[in-house]
C-alpha cells in the first residue's frame, strides 16, 4: 500500500499512459501537480481527480522552458510542499520526423534524407531536453530534503530502434543513458532515479503508424502483435504497480534500472 499524502510531478499529463497514472496515484491519496503543453486536457484530467476526491492541480507548461517550470515548482510548494517523486512523461514520437517506410526506397516522398533537421531537432529535444529540464528543476528540492524518486519514460525503442522513428528511438535510448548517468550522481544524496520502458500501448499517439482509416490493424501493428509474446498491446494502467513501486520506499535499494513493461516484446527472438 502506497504512503497517502505523497506529493508528486507529473509532466505530460495530458497523455493517455500519463494520465493513467495520474488517477491510480491520486487514488492512492497522492498530491500532483500535474504539467502539460495542452490546458484543456490537464485542466480537465485535474477537474476529474478533485471530482473523485483527489488532490490536483493542472497546469499548462512547456517542459523545454525552465522559468514555467520554476514558477510551477513554486506555486506547488506554496500549496502542499517540495515533491517526493517526479514522473518524466511528456515526449512522443511526431509524424513530421517520421520516415514513410521501413527500408530505404529512392521514390518515397519522406526517406531519411528527406525529413527536415529541424523536426528531427524537435522530436528529440522534446523527449531528452523534455526530460532533462524537469528534473533539474524538480529534483533540487528532493536534494535538499534527502530524499525523493524520478521515474523516466524510455522506450522499447531504446533498447532496439524501431523502423521509421529515428530521432524518437536515438532519444530515448539517451534518456535510458541519462537515467543511469543520474542514478550514480544522486545515489549518495537519497534521490533515486530510475525508468519505465513501455511496450505499445495503443494510445492516440501509436494510432496513425497502428491503425488504417477503417480502424483495422496495418501491417506495422500486426508486426507487433506477432513479435510480442501476450498477443496483444497493453493497456495503459498496466504501468501504474510498477510506478508505485518505483516511488515507494519499497524499491529503496533500485536506482538507474530501466525496467520493460512490453509483454515480452523485449526479451522474444526466432
Amino acid at each position: 500500500m502506497m504512503p497517502r499524502n505523497r506529493i508528486g510531478v507529473i509532466t505530460g499529463a495530458g497523455g493517455a499512459l500519463c494520465g493513467s497514472l495520474a488517477r491510480n496515484l491520486a487514488s492512492d491519496g497522492s498530491k500532483l501537480l500535474l504539467l502539460d503543453i495542452n490546458r484543456k486536457k490537464v485542466e480537465k484530467l485535474a477537474e476529474e481527480i478533485k471530482d473523485s476526491g483527489g488532490h490536483a492541480v493542472g497546469l499548462c507548461r512547456d517542459v523545454l522552458n525552465r522559468e514555467s517550470l520554476e514558477e510551477a515548482l513554486g506555486l506547488m510548494e506554496n500549496l502542499w510542499g517540495p515533491p517526493h517523486f517526479l514522473i518524466n512523461g511528456a515526449g512522443g514520437n511526431s509524424p513530421k520526423a517520421t520516415t514513410r517506410e521501413e527500408f530505404y526506397e529512392k521514390d518515397s516522398e519522406r526517406s531519411f534524407p528527406d525529413i527536415p533537421m529541424e523536426d528531427l531537432e524537435d522530436s528529440f529535444r522534446l523527449n531528452f531536453f523534455g526530460t532533462i529540464l524537469p528534473t533539474q528543476v524538480f529534483t533540487k528540492p528532493m536534494l535538499e530534503q534527502g530524499r525523493g524518486s524520478v521515474v523516466n519514460f524510455s522506450s522499447m525503442s531504446a533498447i532496439t530502434p524501431l523502423t521509421k522513428v529515428a530521432a524518437y528511438s536515438a532519444a530515448k535510448a539517451a534518456v535510458s543513458n541519462f537515467t543511469k548517468w543520474l542514478a550514480v550522481h544522486y545515489s549518495r544524496t537519497g534521490v533515486r532515479v530510475n525508468a519505465l520502458a513501455p511496450g505499445f500501448m495503443m494510445t492516440e499517439q501509436l494510432k496513425y503508424l497502428h491503425l488504417d482509416k477503417n480502424g483495422e490493424y496495418t501491417e506495422r501493428a500486426k508486426k507487433v502483435l506477432s513479435h510480442t509474446p501476450f498477443e496483444r498491446y497493453g493497456r495503459p494502467e498496466e504501468l501504474a504497480g510498477t510506478v508505485r513501486w518505483l516511488i515507494t520506499e519499497e524499491s529503496s535499494f533500485v536506482t538507474g534500472a530501466v525496467i520493460p513493461i512490453d509483454g515480452g516484446f523485449s526479451s522474444y527472438t526466432i
